[in-house]
């Protein structure tokens, strides 16, 4: 069986509402965010008044503050969120640098059944990512995990946007992992989850927390745990090119992992801006166990 797909509007607002009254279920919003004061009071703010105030669709939304030097926390708590930081939630399990190690800590201070996630950088988008998202949750019991696509306008052509995925992510589910390959955009930060599912998933703490998902979800469950949506449009901040060598290099840590392929611990990147002189990052590596056991 294929990857299931849907639009966002094939469910309306007010049949999703009936449907989480029906099954008694909480839904979590949840934005790892760091340094993204510019953008994170939107995305809260539009979310809280659409979502939670006009109809009651969002429960609860939680920004989990990764080591922001800005004022990411202070806008999130104005725009009405709960903000927690990563590094203090359950500080007995010690903390590790980012996104998947906010995603993995949300699971601590959050209660929702669904956990819906929404990168903190948006700003051309709309809120009804939120339901489209939750819809096969919520009208498809075996549905697991739900990942979103879109349109990425200002790209420099329908490719550009993504070049993680297309150089790193789309190569590697080709050679490995192929039962992926129906996925559009198996990177994209806009997806929902069964909390009780991502619970039992092992977790990386930086980038590769998008991959690692869809591969032990298929793995545990086959592609009937998985559908995608399609989101319309959505735009977020460009990173430079440079900056990305870090993401890809988490990646394919996390899926040679997953085929038995030990990679260096902590692996130093060097880069090559001009000449011998390399420029060198250390990349953390680390995978957080199944919350489940700790909850």
């Amino acid at each position: 069986m294929g990857i299931r797909a849907a639009h966002w509007d094939d469910w309306s607002l007010e049949g999703l509402l009936g449907q989480k009254m029906a099954l008694g279920q909480r839904v979590s919003l949840v934005v790892p965010a760091r340094n993204e004061a510019a953008t994170v009071g939107a995305v809260v703010t539009r979310v809280r008044e659409a979502l939670m105030e006009t109809v009651a669709l969002v429960d609860e939304i939680v920004v989990i503050d990764s080591d922001s030097v800005d004022d990411t926390f202070a806008v999130a708590v104005s725009a009405g969120a709960r903000v927690h930081r990563s590094a203090e939630i359950r500080p007995d399990l010690g903390t590790h640098p980012g996104k998947g190690e906010a995603m993995w800590k949300s699971l601590f201070v959050t209660s929702g059944e669904l956990v819906v996630f929404m990168d903190a950088d948006l700003h051309d988008w709309d809120t009804h990512f939120v339901p489209g998202l939750l819809g096969p949750l919520l009208s498809s019991p075996e549905v697991q995990l739900v990942k979103g696509f879109y349109d990425r306008p200002g790209a420099d052509g329908p490719l550009e946007g993504g070049r993680v995925t297309e150089l790193v992510a789309r190569p590697l589910i080709a050679l490995l992992f192929p039962e992926l390959g129906g996925l559009v955009q198996p990177l994209a930060g806009e997806w929902a989850v069964r909390r009780s599912w991502f619970a039992g998933l092992p977790v990386p703490s930086g980038y590769a927390v998008e991959l690692a998902a869809l591969i032990d979800t298929v793995r545990a469950g086959g592609t009937e745990a998985l559908a995608q949506v399609d989101l319309g449009v959505r735009a977020h901040r460009h990173q430079a090119l440079r900056d990305l060598g870090g993401m890809a290099t988490q990646i394919l840590a996390a899926a040679l992992a997953r085929v038995d392929v030990a990679a260096a611990q902590d692996p130093v990147l060097r880069q090559y801006l001009r000449g011998l002189q390399p420029v060198e990052h250390a990349v953390p590596i680390h995978e957080r166990p199944p919350a489940k056991d700790l909850l």
